[in-house]
């Protein structure tokens, strides 16, 4: 739940700060205002080396843990001797890279002596100079006798030109050379040699990141404490010091009690107009999963309701029916039971993350079990599986129901099921396995009636700040009993027995002018002549709706590609059929994860938001104490 955040001054003695400052980071539930936040602060160079080199560590091969005693001076060298070592690491590679460059570039004049070179300019009183030339012009060239040809590399000419004085020749690239090919294959072998070195040192480092990571939350929380404490404020010649700070509603007690024994006064002060009040979320475990899915979008706003447990259920939901498989759950849930025994310590939003995996997983079990969905396997009709399924039911009244009327969809089944007249009922026509045409048909009609439980959900959530969501909701139920008369269909509420046909046409459609009328009405009332304005959000309320038609939509498709799959396998053979199965179903579980978690959000963060969500707030970050994990 969202929690009132109430602005509180605090005034005490001088001598009190530092304690009060301390206590208030170890209970961690006081944000103190900071006027000059919005000025960036760095982080001091201490904490930022020890994070440079705990992203240096992070990419070597794990290590053992280093166990020794622990010393924040000790910790700091560390770090600064790990980004040398990655410093001159990295060097080294570059002087490595020139090296293999310069080599290639003058290994065809082979090994020589530079003195020697000297020597002969020297007494021979001849200059001696190093050419390069392309080998298609160098070859329709006539060269005179000074010039001496060394070799050819890839498409250039090498020469040797010995002359009195340093001489120019048409299209040829004097070469200046620094080092010959013995001193830089020497220096390359050097280089290599000092790398590999420097690099089993920075590797045998490895076992020191929780070590540096001990000392960098050192770091952060005098940092923290230092930033929290900019903003005091000391009156009466540095004799009291005055502070204002944000306190959620439910810890005003505990902040009285933190301060027994100082010297030290806090009363609530009024809110200032541009203030911009945190929003303090305050969750169980379960709700805390969904507040983490919340925040990926957005922070509600102070004013908003918390929508944490809103979004974790209808994410759950939808997810699981985009998957639309038992047999992909049961694979998702072995894989939580695996990380939950690799990894039994995790903690924080680690332990979060895996809780909502498991969560998800045995949604999609039991959906999949809903609608009979395993690996894309058909299953015979006489299977128990399909006892079990609630589809299976529906699909059973819906052929009830086209029995009982003989109408069009009765004939074209006829038609196209020419063994179906020997059943008399539906759950005969569904253990003939002659009905699977109705699947979709059901599966779609729940898709449309979960958009509009989910909008009218989001519409009614915020009824007290707009009037008008009653008339929507309407307008809806209206639209989903009228419109299957429009496009000749039966949906759910007339195969069931709940309203027949004409009836629910004919309140649908005056549901819908109730709807709408009394939506404007109630705009009028509420919001005056701008309440014209709501009858733009006609359109925009019927397409949310449709939107959750997606669900059903990739519901299909992924279920279409295992059966596809399946089907390839079964062409193929054992061996290679087993391996292409595998191969599709891990393509399948890919897109399926990827179109569950994106599409199953954005009807939460975009349909369901648009109705009930402010949002643009500012997460409540109180003073706290880092502890490692």
């Amino acid at each position: 739940m969202i929690v009132d955040v109430k602005k509180y001054l605090f005034i005490g003695a001088e001598k009190d700060l530092e304690h009060f400052f301390r206590h208030a980071q170890e209970q961690g539930f006081i944000e103190f205002r900071a006027v000059s936040a919005k000025k960036a602060v760095e982080l001091p160079d201490s904490a930022q080396r020890l994070i440079a080199a705990m992203k240096i560590l992070r990419k070597q091969p794990v290590k053992e843990a280093y166990e020794g005693p622990y010393d924040h001076a000790n910790a700091t060298k560390v770090a600064s001797r790990i980004i040398d070592l990655y410093t001159q690491i990295g060097e080294l590679h570059e002087e490595k890279r020139l090296l293999t460059a310069e080599i290639a570039r003058v290994g065809v004049f082979g090994d020589f002596s530079l003195e020697t070179i000297d020597a002969i300019e020297r007494e021979g009183k001849r200059k001696v100079q190093f050419f390069c030339m392309k080998t298609a012009k160098s070859h329709k060239t006539n060269f005179s006798e000074e010039v001496l040809y060394i070799g050819t590399e890839y498409d250039l000419d090498y020469f040797i030109a010995i002359n009195k004085e340093s001489t120019e020749y048409p299209d040829m690239i004097e070469m200046r050379i620094d080092r010959p090919l013995g001193e830089l294959q020497k220096r390359l072998a050097y280089v290599i040699d000092h790398t590999h070195d420097l690099e089993v040192e920075l590797k045998g480092d490895a076992g020191y990141i929780q070590y540096l990571n001990e000392a960098l939350i050192e770091e952060l929380n005098q940092h923290n404490l230092n930033f929290a404490r900019r903003e005091v404020s000391f009156p009466l010649d540095n004799a009291l010091f005055a502070i204002e700070a944000w306190i959620p509603e439910t810890k005003i007690v505990a902040v009285y009690g933190m301060m027994d024994g100082m010297l030290i006064h806090c009363e609530q002060i009024a809110i200032d107009p541009f203030d911009v009040i945190p929003t303090y979320l305050e969750n169980n475990e379960v709700g805390r999963l969904g507040e983490d899915l919340v925040n990926i979008y957005d922070t509600p706003s102070h004013k908003d309701k918390d929508p944490s447990i809103w979004v974790l259920c209808s994410f759950s939901l939808f997810f699981a029916m985009i998957i639309g498989d038992a047999g992909y759950g049961f694979l998702f849930l072995a894989a939580a039971i695996y990380l939950s025994y690799k990894f039994p310590t995790l903690k924080g939003q680690g332990k979060r993350m895996l809780k909502l995996f498991t969560l998800l997983s045995a949604s999609c079990i039991v959906w999949g079990v809903i609608t009979s969905s395993y690996f894309g396997i058909e299953l015979s009709a006489k299977n128990p599986l399909k006892k079990v399924s609630v589809i299976e039911y529906l699909v059973a009244k819906k052929v009830d129901y086209h029995l009982k009327m003989k109408d069009d969809v009765y004939d074209e089944f006829l038609k196209n099921n020419p063994e179906a007249p020997g059943a008399k009922t539906g759950k005969e026509f569904v253990q003939s396995g002659a009905v699977s045409q109705f699947n979709n048909n059901i599966l779609l009609d729940i898709a449309l009636i979960i958009g509009i439980l989910h909008v009218s959900l989001g519409l009614l959530r915020y009824f007290f700040r707009s009037w008008a969501a009653i008339g929507w909701v309407f307008f809806l139920i209206g639209s989903y009993l009228f419109f299957p008369s429009v496009l000749n269909a039966t949906s759910m509420v007339n195969f069931l027995g709940i309203m027949s046909k004409t009836l629910a046409t004919q309140v649908g459609i005056q549901l819908i002018y109730f709807g709408i009328g009394s939506a404007l009405v109630l705009a009028l009332i509420q919001k005056k002549w701008m309440g014209f304005l709501e009858l733009m959000n006609l359109i925009q309320v019927f397409a949310d709706v449709l939107s959750y038609l997606r669900l059903y939509a990739l519901a299909l498709a992924g279920a279409m590609m295992a059966t596809t799959f399946n089907g390839i396998g079964e062409i193929l053979g054992l061996f290679v059929g087993i391996v292409a199965m595998f191969i599709g179903h891990v393509v399948n579980i890919s897109l399926s994860l990827m179109g569950g978690v994106i599409h199953g959000l954005r009807l939460n963060f975009l349909e369901w938001y648009h109705y009930c969500f402010e949002g643009g707030g500012r997460l409540f970050k109180p003073l706290k104490r880092l502890k490692s994990k």
